[in-house]
């Protein structure tokens, strides 16, 4: 597992939902696609990844990447 957070402005809870569709962003000039690409490579890999964020406190990332133990 690999956990990722910041400090910053936070996702406000309406768009939690729709972070790791592509093309949304609330950025300006932003392409909304760095969350969605992430999201599929991470699935491709059969992986998971979580977002845990509060307006104001910041936001946290967990993926978590297995692997097969070898015989």
């Amino acid at each position: 597992m690999i956990e990722i957070s910041d400090t910053g402005a936070g996702i406000a809870p309406d768009n939690l939902p729709r972070i790791f569709d592509p093309f949304f962003s609330t950025k300006e000039g932003g392409s909304g696609l760095g969350l969605a690409i992430t999201y599929r490579i991470i699935k491709e890999h059969k992986g998971e990844i979580e977002v845990e964020s509060r307006p104001g406190e910041g936001t946290k990332f967990k993926i978590w990447l297995y692997t097969r133990r070898r015989a």
